[in-house]
């Protein structure tokens, strides 16, 4: 399955020296939360529209292939709505990330 994370580009430079991601939404890692937070592709703009809006930096979107994570995949919806959304429970190494595309306008 792919799935996909929305990111500071300073924090995926970042995760590129590290080995692995552990960023999990804006403003917060995955020691904070728990999980990392991730998208459907569908959800992806929604997603970025709500998180990131009015963020002045460069943003990234990583397509991730769960089955290159050693971490479990749970979709979920933890805020109590109906749309569920997948959280990836541990960091990313950088071999399950199969596309990085720059997010525009």
């Amino acid at each position: 399955m792919r799935i996909f994370h929305i990111t500071e580009s300073e924090r995926w430079q970042a995760a590129q020296q590290s080995g692995s991601y552990t960023g999990s939404t804006r403003d917060a890692t995955l020691d904070d939360v728990g999980y990392i937070h991730c998208s459907f592709a569908e959800q992806v703009e929604r997603v970025r529209g709500f998180v990131y809006d009015g963020y002045p930096g460069a943003l990234v979107v990583l397509e991730i292939d769960t089955d290159r994570l050693d971490a479990p995949v749970r979709v979920e919806n933890l805020d109590g709505g109906d749309e569920l959304f997948p959280h990836i429970y541990g960091p990313i190494p950088l071999g399950a990330v199969v596309a990085v595309r720059e997010l525009t306008g």
